[in-house]
């Protein structure tokens, strides 16, 4: 064995200890103290080393180098995107996961897919879905995406009578897509799956500035389709204003219309979990496939995220492995079968180790503090003359822009001094032709101190411009 190898095992929990110590530092107080974003220059790259240094080298060398230039996007005021943050438990269940190194590309000789299998039905209850959904843990919500529509892709394949796994997705001819405010990844995955992103087909939605999609003009463009078979794509949750398509009304379309209902329920799927806001998500386990993000609210470790479906068996003949060392899918698939990946990491133990540490309450009042944080923070917003609500706060994410000039230019800068002042990150969006900024809450450990540190910071950044 390599000395440093054989020094590292022999001094494995001297190593463990201070890795230990650097990761509770982190957790429990540093990412809300330091800036929230790193923003000078990276280090110049360096050569590769000849002669390590051991696993302690290693250790104060990332320390040196790297970690200053870490975000905070664990911490309470990272608003950016939708990031949450790192559960005590569920960073607990991520390092046994490296640790135990389980391979779940398939069943023999461990327990991990059994332990995959009981977070992904527990998901599932917290999501209300019932036992016809089954499911996976993928790396984020574009592989999930990718899977539902694969599926959905599948599925159109068996209503025209085409193998699409053997013949190709061009023996479909051209796909119909509808949705109303799909997400980006939607795209990417018609992309990728070879039925084009130009198939994707905006439909009309409600007046009033809403990305809900309008049902009777969903009606309409499937009565257009003349009896085709399409994918429509359903939004629990959209990007700037987390507004949520009526599922049940288009569901109930189904009875006239033959389509394949995708929902993107990123990260509204967590609406379930607050009863003053479930309604939002009504109609969700009447869904073919379902996509949900767990690193976004659930608050467990990059990257997780879950995929449900109601046709397992095209799920298999989609990602089906055929090897003879592999053996074919059994009544209960391996996970090599399910989805783009053979081998890969347990990746449900942190999610695991966060729904058993603080069960379905527990998440309840992460989600529920969220929302009324965001609600604060868009009172806030209200009041400061600089600035301008664009939307209702209608669950997570604030949507706003400047009341004079919502140029992108002067956006940037705004959210520019927004990061250089350390307070807390905010993304740019368009809504509604306006350029913009968005502030999404998810974050475990935000509350009403950091809401308003971020208030103080777009105030002073604000009136600067």
């Amino acid at each position: 064995m390599h000395p440093a190898l054989a020094d590292d095992l022999a001094r494995l929990p001297e190593l463990l200890r201070s890795a230990r110590d650097m990761a509770a530092r982190e957790v429990s107080g540093a990412a809300a103290e330091r800036p929230v974003v790193a923003l000078g220059p990276a280090p110049a790259r360096a050569p590769l080393p000849e002669r390590g240094e051991g696993g302690t080298g290693a250790l104060a060398r990332f320390t040196e180098r790297w970690a200053p230039g870490m975000s905070a996007s664990a911490g309470p005021r990272y608003l950016g995107f939708v990031t949450g943050g790192v559960t005590p438990a569920s960073l607990a269940g991520d390092w046994l996961t490296s640790a135990y190194d389980q391979n779940l590309s398939g069943a023999a000789g461990s327990w991990g897919a059994a332990l995959e299998r009981e977070t992904v039905s527990w998901l599932g209850e917290l999501f209300g879905l019932g036992e016809a959904h089954s499911g996976a843990f993928v790396t984020g919500a574009t592989v999930s995406n990718t899977v539902g529509l694969a599926i959905g892709r599948a599925w159109l394949g068996e209503r025209l009578g085409v193998d699409v796994s053997r013949a190709g997705a061009a023996a479909l001819g051209a796909v119909d897509v509808l949705s109303g405010s799909p997400h980006s990844s939607v795209g990417k995955a018609l992309s990728v799956l070879g039925i084009g992103r130009d198939r994707l087909r905006p439909v009309p939605l409600l007046p009033g500035g809403r990305e809900a999609v309008d049902v009777t003009a969903l009606d309409a463009a499937l009565a257009a389709l003349d009896g085709r078979p399409a994918i429509v794509v359903a939004n629990a949750g959209t990007v700037n204003t987390v507004d949520f398509d009526d599922l049940r009304a288009i569901a109930a379309l189904r009875e006239r219309y033959d389509f394949w209902l995708h929902v993107d329920a990123a990260f509204g799927a967590f609406a379930a979990l607050s009863p003053a806001h479930a309604h939002l998500v009504a109609g969700l386990d009447e869904a073919d496939s379902v996509c949900v993000d767990l690193h976004k609210w659930l608050n467990v470790p990059y990257d997780a995220a879950v995929q449900f479906t109601r046709r397992r068996d095209l799920q298999v003949a989609v990602f089906h492995n055929e090897s003879p060392y592999l053996g074919p899918p059994a009544d209960e698939p391996d996970f090599l079968h399910l989805t783009p990946e053979n081998s890969r990491r347990l990746r449900a133990l942190p999610a695991w180790f966060s729904l058993t540490a603080y069960g379905r309450e527990g998440h309840r009042e992460v989600v529920e503090r969220n929302v009324a944080e965001a609600r604060r923070l868009g009172a806030g917003v209200e009041a400061l003359p600089a600035l301008r609500l664009l939307a209702p706060v209608r669950l997570n994410v604030v949507c706003f822009t400047l009341a004079e000039r919502p140029t992108p230019e002067r956006l940037a800068a705004l959210a520019g001094a927004v990061a250089a002042s350390g307070e807390a990150f905010v993304t740019p969006t368009v809504y509604a032709g306006v350029p913009a900024l968005r502030a999404a809450f998810s974050n475990w450990r935000t509350t009403e101190d950091d809401t308003r540190r971020v208030l103080a910071a777009l105030a002073t950044a604000s009136a600067a411009l």
